[in-house]
């Protein structure tokens, strides 16, 4: 079994360095292309399946490689991004003039870490019980971060998801390894 992970295309928001969470934006006309870009690239592979956040900037990318692929989409809100609370559509700067220098250590609403593991594990748990298939995942970077440490708890990546990006997981002798970590080749 193998599993794609890939991590929804470009928003304006992105670009602009504001924090997304739960908001629902939509794709960038950069986005667009990365997804088709990325649908190129997943046709050499044999996928059967294609589960997605159900927030627009995720289905958007799912939607342009399911439809290439010829697979199934289902949405799933536990695939959605961790929600911001109060931080939701703003820059770090506009943080730090609002809140100050500590806003990280505020009660601003954010979902908290806790919550987002829950619904990882929730996902990943219904996941093993399926048929086993060789399955794409789009969701978002903090939740795509959160799956891999359930799946490879010992595993440290420590470099952000790019936009459109592919990370490639295989299940050998029913241990998961990364074969494949963000990349963004087919962008090139």
């Amino acid at each position: 079994m193998e599993l794609g992970l890939i991590r929804h295309g470009s928003t304006a928001w992105n670009k602009e360095g504001r924090a997304q969470g739960s908001s629902d934006i939509p794709l960038d006309e950069e986005g667009l292309k990365g997804a088709k870009l990325l649908a190129e690239r997943l046709q050499e592979g044999d996928w059967k399946i294609i589960y997605s956040s159900d927030l627009t900037r995720a289905r958007q990318t799912a939607e342009i490689i399911a439809n290439k692929l010829q697979i199934k989409l289902v949405l799933d809100e536990r695939l959605r991004e961790t929600n911001g609370g109060l931080i939701e559509g703003t820059t770090e700067a506009e943080r730090i003039a609002r809140w100050g220098m500590n806003w990280r250590e505020q009660d601003l609403g954010i979902e908290s870490s806790a919550s987002v593991k829950a619904r990882t594990q929730s996902f990943v748990k219904e996941l093993a019980v399926t048929p086993v298939q060789n399955t794409l995942i789009v969701s978002h970077g903090a939740l795509l971060n959160a799956t891999m440490s359930e799946l490879i708890p010992k595993a440290m990546y420590d470099q952000s998801l790019k936009n459109s990006s592919l990370t490639s997981l295989k299940l050998v002798n029913s241990i998961w390894e990364c074969s494949l970590y963000n990349c963004t080749e087919h962008l090139m």
